[in-house]
C-alpha cells in the first residue's frame, strides 16, 4: 500500500449470522410442543362432588407393574372392561384404581385410557 491510497472497506457478509438464526428457529418449533397431547379427567380421592358418590359393590382395580387385579382377584387387561360391566349398574358408577408396587404411570394411564374407551367415565384415582 502506498502513502496516499485509500483502502476499499469490506462489507460485512450477514449470511452466517441468518443461517444461525434460521437454525435455531427451526430447533425451537421441532423441540416446542403445541398443545396437549391427551387430557384425562381424573376425580381425586376426598373430592366428594354429587357424581363420585360411591354406591354398590366393591370396583377396586389395583394396578401391578405386570398385573391386574379386580378387588383382589387377577384379571387379563382385555377382560377387565367386561368384568367391571357386570359390577356396575351405569357406565357413570364409580371405579377405584390403585397404583402397587411402582406401577409406572404410563401404566396407570394405558389402563384409564381403556377403562374410558369401553365407557367409564368416573375413575378415582388413589394412593
Amino acid at each position: 500500500m502506498l502513502i496516499g491510497e485509500t483502502r476499499k472497506s469490506r462489507r460485512i457478509s450477514l449470511t452466517p449470522m441468518i443461517d444461525v438464526v434460521f437454525l435455531l428457529l427451526v430447533f425451537f418449533m421441532l423441540a416446542a410442543r403445541f398443545g396437549q397431547d391427551m387430557a384425562l379427567d381424573v376425580a381425586l380421592a376426598g373430592a366428594h362432588a354429587p357424581e363420585t358418590e360411591y354406591s354398590g359393590p366393591p370396583r377396586i382395580v389395583d394396578v401391578h407393574p405386570d398385573m391386574l387385579r379386580l378387588n383382589g382377584v387377577a384379571v387379563d387387561a382385555e377382560t377387565l372392561a367386561g368384568r367391571l360391566g357386570e359390577l356396575t349398574e351405569t357406565p357413570e358408577d364409580t371405579i377405584i384404581l390403585r397404583p402397587r408396587d411402582a406401577a409406572e404411570l404410563q401404566r396407570v394411564i394405558d389402563v384409564m385410557s381403556g377403562l374410558t374407551q369401553a365407557g367409564f367415565s368416573t375413575l378415582v384415582l388413589v394412593e
